[in-house]
């Protein structure tokens, strides 16, 4: 069973990845091409950041599930491990993903205030750019330090200068294992959809969160994103603690499409969770 994700090897949706795979790990670098691919049945299942709990929800993921029709089949949960990884002590250019740099603001302001910040793909590739200049660090899982790292890219190793360094010791990501809608499954203990009400009025989001606590149903997420039609209208992510399975959730969901008759409501999927410690 083939899987895509955020590439190139090493980034933190690697190691997410490769806990849950059975088969071979394919990259790209963009989190819309992986959505893309396997809601066109290219690959069988797909691994996308969703959430993080510094830096809160990947936008791109979240538009991507609402432009393309796939299914959520799986949670992954993992602690995030920020290293300083460089060729020396002396540089110039700290590279990372944008999120990672985020995450270590704090870090970076306090201990390396002059230094030039550099926003590129992934984690991983920031590594790459260190490991080929000797004034760029990188920020990254602490294995990739090793001349055969789990970046992929062989040759110069790398100092860890300092590990921990993200702004939170509580630092995690969440990531979606994502599949083609013909795999979507009614079993687990969350759910995902989608709401696009076609409608605004006052009241109406409260009218979308009553049916689930009139149902002793805890919403874990509710965010809503631009619907891309016109200014102020929007499309709305839930996430419960419940599956399609049980009466209570399908009664919910009834009312809640009943209330978006003007627009649309997809069902992600019934899933469940898993915390990987790496």
């Amino acid at each position: 069973m083939e899987m895509l994700t955020l590439g190139p090897a090493g980034t933190y949706s690697h190691r997410a990845a490769r806990a849950v795979a059975d088969g071979e790990v394919r990259f790209t670098e963009s989190v819309t091409d992986i959505v893309e691919s396997v809601a066109a049945a290219e690959y069988d299942r797909g691994v996308v950041p969703v959430e993080n709990s510094i830096e809160g929800s990947v936008t791109e993921a979240l538009d991507a599930v609402t432009e393309h029709e796939v299914a959520v089949v799986r949670e992954i949960i993992t602690p995030i491990r920020h290293a300083l990884l460089a060729r020396g002590r002396e540089f110039e250019t700290v590279a990372s993903h944008a999120q990672a740099l985020a995450q270590c603001r704090d870090y970076l302001e306090g201990a390396y205030p002059e230094t030039e910040i550099e926003a590129v793909a992934s984690t991983a590739r920031g590594v790459q750019r260190a490991r080929e200049d000797p004034s760029v660090a990188a920020i990254g899982h602490p294995a990739n330090a090793d001349v055969a790292g789990e970046d992929g890219t062989a040759g110069t190793e790398l100092l860890v200068l300092a590990e921990d360094i993200q702004d939170r010791s509580s630092n995690a990501t969440r990531f979606l294992v994502v599949a083609p809608v013909t795999d979507r499954s009614e079993a687990g203990s969350k759910t995902s959809f989608v709401v696009y009400p076609g409608v605004d009025y006052p009241g109406l989001l409260l009218r979308m969160l009553e049916p689930f606590a009139d149902r002793d149903i805890n919403l874990t997420r509710v965010e809503s994103r631009p619907s891309g039609e016109r200014l102020g209208d929007y499309v709305f992510h839930f996430d419960i603690a419940a599956g399609l399975y049980e009466q209570r959730t399908r009664d919910a969901l009834a009312t809640i499409e009943e209330i978006a008759a003007d627009g649309w409501v997809r069902r992600l999927g019934s899933y469940d969770s898993e915390t990987v410690l790496d």
